[in-house]
């Protein structure tokens, strides 16, 4: 019987509900989750509360990282 496999929002959703602060790199490490601005918004329609924060890094690059609320 095989097993059942999480869908990639209801990872995010994990890793957010734990306390996580979840960025690209984490979620594409972590989940295997290369689109996560769309899991995020897809995660907001269905009614949870997701803070996004603009992260500078070292490098002057900036990306977003998100944590619930």
């Amino acid at each position: 019987m095989p097993r059942r496999r999480k869908s990639q929002k209801q990872m995010i959703l994990e890793m957010l509900e734990s306390g996580a602060k979840v960025t690209p790199m984490s979620a594409l490490n972590s989940c295997g989750v290369f689109r996560l601005a769309a899991v995020i918004f897809d995660l907001r329609q269905m009614g949870h509360n997701i803070q996004t924060n603009n992260v500078k890094s070292h490098t002057g690059n900036s990306y977003a990282e998100y944590t619930l609320a």
